[in-house]
Formats: C-alpha cells, sequence, structure tokens
C-alpha cells in the first residue's frame, strides 16, 4: 500500500480530498491543484460550494481567478457530498476547533469530519489532520475510528497530524513557503504524509510523534500569547509610571541579540493565539497539571479591552464629558491590520463595554463594511471630516494602513490611539492618548503625542 501511493504522489496521480474549505482549507486546495493533482474540497455550506465553483472564492488571500483557473481546469472541485470522498487517495482534514464557554475544546467539528473520513475510508487511504487541537487528539479520535474498520494504520492505511501556519493577509508568507511539520502515527505515516505536502510545499519538517507535531502549533502560539501579555502589562506598568511604553520596546528593540520584540495593544484575536494556548491548558488539566504561564497571560491579555475602554473613559472625563451618551468612533474591528477577518476581535469587545456604559458606538473600517454579531448586523461608516468633528472620541483598534492617519488628527476632537498608529502624525487639532501616557512629575495628565 505505502509504495503505491507514493509512486501515486511522486506522478500526481493521487487525488487529494480536503474537508474544510475555510482559511485553511481553500489555500492548500489551491496548492495540490496548482501542483497538478485532483482536489476534491468537501465542505457542508452550500453557498461556499457554489460560490466556489462558479470561481468566487470567500477568502482574502485566495483570488477569484486561481478559483475559477482551477476549477475550470478540471483540478479543482468544491462539494457538499461527502461521497465524492471516496475517490481520494488523501484526505486533509481542515476544520475549526473552537473553544466551548467553559474554554474547554469543542471538538465536534473534528469528530465529524473524522467520522465523514471513516465512511470514505479504504486501503491505501492517507489521512492528515490540520486543525489546531490538544496534544493526543490525533491517535484518540481518529486512529481509533480507522481501526474500528478493520484497517492497520501504518499498513492498509496511513494517518498523521500536520499543524496549519495560516497567516492571513501576509504578504510575504503563504502556505507554499511556510515550512510544513509533519508527525506520523508511524514511519511509513510520517513518509508518506511528508512526501505529498513536499510535492506543493517546499519545505517539510518531520517530526516524530503526531503527538509532537500538535504540540508545535500550541507551543508557536503560547510563545505569542505569553510574550504579548508581557508586553501588555508593560502598557499598564509604563502607564502607572508615566513612561511612554512604545519609547521603552523601541529602544529595548536595538539591542542585537537577546530580545524579540513584541507590542501591546487593546488585546488578542484571530483564530490562534486567543485559543491555542487553552488546548494546551485544558490537556495539562486533565493530568493534574496547572499551566501557569498560559493562565496569566491569558488573564492579562483579556484585559486589555478593559483597559483601553477606561483610557477612554479618562480622556473623556477630562473633556469634562461622561462616556454615558458620548459618540465614539472605532477605527478598526478586523483582529489586525489589513485583513477583513473579525474573529476574536478585541475591537468587539472594547465597542461592547463603551456601550454597555452608555456610549453611542460606531465604527469605521475598510474591509468590513459590515459584520454580524448576535444576531444583529452592524454597518460601518464611512470616514469622513464630518463623522471625525461630530464624535466626542475617536479610538483606534486596528491600525490598518489605507487609513488616513492625518484626517483623523485634522478634524478629530479626540483620539485614544491603542496601536501607537499616530506616531509621527503631524499634530494639528486632535488631542491623542496614547495607551500608556506620560505624566508629568507633579501629576497633571500629559498625554503622549
Amino acid at each position: 500500500m505505502k509504495e503505491v501511493l507514493l509512486q501515486r504522489i511522486q506522478d500526481r496521480t493521487a487525488t487529494v480530498g480536503i474537508i474544510g474549505l475555510g482559511y485553511v482549507g481553500l489555500p492548500l486546495a489551491m496548492e495540490f491543484a496548482k501542483g497538478g493533482f485532483k482536489v476534491v474540497g468537501y465542505d457542508v455550506s452550500e453557498r461556499v460550494v457554489r460560490a466556489l465553483m462558479e470561481g468566487r472564492s470567500h477568502i482574502q488571500d485566495v483570488s477569484n481567478a486561481d478559483v475559477a483557473a482551477l476549477v475550470r481546469r478540471g483540478l479543482f472541485e468544491a462539494t457538499t457530498d461527502e461521497k465524492r470522498l471516496v475517490t481520494a487517495d488523501a484526505i486533509s482534514i481542515a476544520v475549526p476547533t473552537p473553544l466551548g464557554k467553559t474554554r474547554d475544546p469543542d471538538m465536534s467539528y473534528v469528530i465529524s469530519a473524522a467520522e465523514t473520513v471513516s465512511r470514505a475510508a479504504h486501503k491505501g487511504l492517507l489521512v492528515v489532520l490540520e486543525s489546531t487541537t490538544y496534544p493526543g487528539t490525533t491517535r484518540e479520535v481518529l486512529l481509533p475510528l480507522l481501526e474500528k474498520l478493520g484497517l492497520t494504520v501504518g499498513e492498509d492505511v496511513f494517518l498523521a497530524f500536520s499543524p496549519e501556519r495560516v497567516d492571513p493577509g501576509n504578504p510575504v508568507y503563504h502556505t507554499k513557503n511556510t515550512p510544513k511539520v509533519v508527525g506520523g502515527i508511524t514511519p511509513a505515516c510520517t513518509e508518506l504524509a511528508s512526501a505529498l505536502y513536499s510535492s506543493v510545499i517546499e519545505k517539510v519538517v518531520p517530526v516524530t510523534t503526531t503527538e509532537a507535531a500538535e504540540l508545535v502549533k500550541l507551543l508557536e502560539n503560547t510563545f505569542r500569547s505569553v510574550n504579548i501579555g508581557l508586553v501588555n502589562e508593560m502598557a499598564i506598568v509604563c502607564d502607572k509610571l508615566g513612561v511612554d511604553v512604545w519609547e521603552v520596546i523601541n529602544a529595548a528593540a536595538t539591542k542585537p541579540f537577546g530580545f524579540m520584540k513584541f507590542t501591546p495593544g487593546p488585546g488578542i484575536g484571530g483564530h490562534c493565539i486567543p485559543l491555542d494556548p487553552h488546548y494546551l491548558a485544558w490537556k495539562m488539566r486533565t493530568l493534574n497539571y496547572k499551566t501557569r504561564f498560559i493562565d496569566l497571560a491569558s488573564e492579562i491579555n483579556s484585559q486589555m479591552p478593559a483597559f483601553v475602554m477606561e483610557k477612554v473613559a479618562q480622556a473623556l472625563n477630562d473633556e469634562r464629558k461622561p462616556v454615558n451618551g458620548s459618540r465614539v468612533l472605532i477605527i478598526g474591528v478586523a483582529y489586525k491590520p489589513d485583513i477583513d477577518d473579525i474573529r476574536e476581535s478585541p475591537a468587539l469587545d472594547v465597542m461592547r463595554l463603551l456601550e454597555q456604559h452608555g456610549a453611542d458606538v460606531v465604527y469605521h473600517d475598510p474591509f468590513i463594511p459590515s459584520f454580524r454579531e448576535d444576531g444583529h448586523v452592524r454597518t460601518g461608516v464611512e470616514l469622513t471630516a464630518k463623522e471625525l468633528s461630530r464624535s466626542d472620541a475617536v479610538v483606534i483598534v486596528t491600525d490598518h494602513r489605507s487609513i488616513d492617519y492625518q484626517m483623523l488628527m485634522d478634524h478629530a476632537p479626540l483620539i485614544v490611539d491603542s496601536r501607537n498608529a499616530m506616531a509621527g502624525v503631524l499634530k494639528t487639532r486632535a488631542r491623542v492618548v496614547s495607551l500608556a501616557s506620560v505624566r508629568a512629575q507633579h501629576g497633571v495628565g500629559v498625554d503622549t503625542p
């Protein structure tokens, strides 16, 4: 089985199935199709499948032209019919792994996808899980389902884990040139999965087990979460000491060794950093171990939207205005600059907190003209001189490059800048309040310009 599948991979006659055509699955499907493989993409959303077959992408990093061309050439097919996966020689699972309200992993999507694979399984099939999850998932969830079919993993079928490393909107690193970590249940599984990904991705990094591969992704994003938590706490420290946190960070970053620059902000968002460390924390709780660094970083990062709201309240108070009844314009609701993704965005928490305190909150985001939250649709406003002038406070939450920050300075009365976006902008009308405001020695507030 192994040699037959390896040959099919090498000569590009293997059919690759992708379960989940979202921000991970669709770019991966595109790379396999561009590499000459026939790709069958399965998704439960009829809307997504219909759009893709009409040549329209719903993912920012995948162009309509690429989808249309690959559909036209017969290399890519999107379907809601799971039976089409029976034709696949390899199946990659790229479904969401959210957290429940109690911060426990919600494995329902992975379990559903694994059951779909079991119904399509046959001898000579390679299965790779890409969804971020806790160490042990591949062995504990997928392996038993394949073994129940009477298939021997490592001989009849092959099973591996390869963590997704998608960074939406990154102009440099994308699926093809981001190194791919692969770990299999057996050495044969690792070899086949490495061969498959090596055919379309520039560098593959094999590890010895699925657990090691699963833990790689969690370490990567736990590292980021902990370091962001550190600089967020440093912003609070600097605010209390009356020191400019941005000056401190930029000066520290001049050290050519032993320091890596992270920057503070209104909180963390996206599909990875707010979620991934909790998978590891949950797993370790089952082993009676408390992950103190992870928990503390999460606590600090989660309080940053409230810190921003407090900065807005203080700034308005200095203008003799209450939050209640003030019109607040939020700049940017995406979770990071220059993308159209609001998953876990701290902007949503900032908006919610301001509204709970009676503010009239509107937003502007060039990438997100409207979005749905809690069953309600929010629509953004145009960024005009009139809109800025009528706002009591403008709060920069996401620093998109396309925003005219000089326009903000020229027309807004008050700006609360949580991203240091106003640094270097010519001072005119607006009073700018930084995330950590410099205080004069006699105690009177002096805002960082």
